[in-house]
């Protein structure tokens, strides 16, 4: 999604080991299915990064599992002034980054647009909304360009230098809402018709907004599950990456999300039950889909 509106107005190149995804893009492009209709386009795709010289910008959007990989494998990719962007789901990716690039030039971020592969090729766009980025390391203003680039693409995107509270903003949607679409098989609207889904909803914000709270941050629980509800009432016909990988039986991403809640609330002392039951039961299904 971010690769097909970022080309409208940037040589934006997809890098990805699939021959199959690679070779759809590059024949016929990518198709996004808006809530109004279909739109085309047209970036680049490959399945190697020689040749291809230092990039001004580099977004990993793997799986938390693939990123140090995928990094590996982007190396001609990153020179001295590229920056590496993560807006992926979860929390300690700037970890495996700082392992190919300076912490000065790492972008992290969260960004409230929901999408989902339907088909090689196809994404359905569940849903919009803000992206927020931020330097680990240094002055917000370095990458105001980088921004305004997305919203210049249709991507609205700010900079923030409080950039971790957004991220656990997003976090919050994905460890509650989104993790339990994975558990149930549903879209992310169910949680709003259904008054059981809500209350396990609710309990899950709860208690990571206990554990952020607890990390320095403040909180008010019923101000998230406002902004949560608000978010899903945009996006009540989206389907998340973790419901497609329980699916179509394939590893989630849910020790680096949900899993992510419970290893700081254990390194901070504070409870969460919830979140442990969630985290088991996703990787449960995991195994139930290797039988």
């Amino acid at each position: 999604m971010f690769g097909g509106y970022l080309s409208q107005h940037n040589d934006v190149c997809l890098f990805d080991v699939n021959a199959e995804r690679v070779d759809k893009i590059n024949s016929e492009g990518i198709t996004i299915l808006e809530p109004d209709g279909e739109r085309n386009f047209r970036p680049r795709a490959v399945t190697s990064a020689a040749g291809l010289g230092t990039m001004d910008l580099v977004i990993v959007f793997v799986k938390s599992m693939f990123s140090r990989d995928a990094l590996a494998g982007s190396r001609p990719l990153i020179g001295n002034n590229t920056y590496v962007m993560s807006l992926q789901n979860g929390m300690g990716h700037e970890d495996i980054l700082s392992e190919f690039v300076s912490r000065e030039r790492i972008i992290i971020g969260a960004t409230q647009h929901n999408s989902s592969i339907t088909g090689e090729g196809y994404i359905h766009h569940g849903g919009g909304g803000k992206t927020v980025i931020g330097l680990l390391e240094g002055d917000g203003k370095a990458i105001e360009s980088i921004a305004n680039t997305f919203s210049a693409c249709g991507i609205e995107a700010v900079v923030s230098n409080n950039v971790k509270k957004h991220i656990w903003n997003k976090l919050f949607l994905n460890v509650s809402a989104s993790a339990l679409t994975a558990v149930l098989q549903v879209q992310l609207g169910f949680m709003l018709v259904s008054e059981h889904a809500g209350f396990l909803m609710e309990r899950l914000v709860r208690e990571a907004v206990n554990v952020a709270n607890a990390d320095g941050l403040n909180f008010d629980p019923d101000e998230v599950l406002a902004d949560i509800k608000a978010v899903l009432d945009q996006a009540r016909e989206g389907y998340t990456s973790i419901y497609a990988d329980i699916k179509n039986g394939v590893p989630t991403e849910v020790d680096t999300i949900s899993g992510s809640v419970v290893k700081r609330a254990r390194q901070l002392g504070v409870s969460v039950p919830s979140h442990e039951f969630i985290v088991e039961l996703v990787h449960a299904l995991e195994d139930k889909n290797k039988m």
